[in-house]
């Protein structure tokens, strides 16, 4: 058994899409504005496991997100072998981090939000 899909919630579903793919670099793997439904795939490894972005329209949903987002636990983590380096990048695409990376001993970590009520955690392995 594998992961295939793992899904995250987010306020718009379009804006959500246009940040993963154009600022994050995500690949589309599916997009159908009308049905308020997007997944996106790592370039690094297109047929890995996909992300759904599904719209928080549940209260349920909101409130679990907007719990999380306060308490600033990360609903996702997505892995680097260059935390520097995609760092750097991201933050000149106008990426809002909340500091700078840091060393544990599990590794190296920093968090950022992703426009769309969530905030997210890059790591790399030491």
């Amino acid at each position: 058994m594998k992961i295939k899909m793992v899904g995250i919630y987010v306020g718009d579903v379009g804006r959500a899409f246009k940040f993963y793919t154009e600022v994050l670099g995500f690949k589309e793997k599916l997009y159908a504005p009308e049905y308020r439904l997007a997944i996106v795939v790592s370039p690094e490894e297109p047929e890995g496991t996909a992300l759904l972005l599904e719209p928080n329209e549940n209260p349920t949903a909101k409130d679990y997100q907007a719990s999380l987002y306060r308490a600033g636990i990360p609903v996702i983590v997505f892995g680097t072998d260059d935390i520097y380096g995609e760092y750097e990048k991201l933050k000149q695409r106008g990426v809002k981090f909340r500091g700078e990376p840091r060393k544990t001993e599990w590794g190296v970590y920093v968090d950022f939000e992703d426009t769309c009520g969530n905030l997210i955690r890059l790591h790399q392995d030491l």
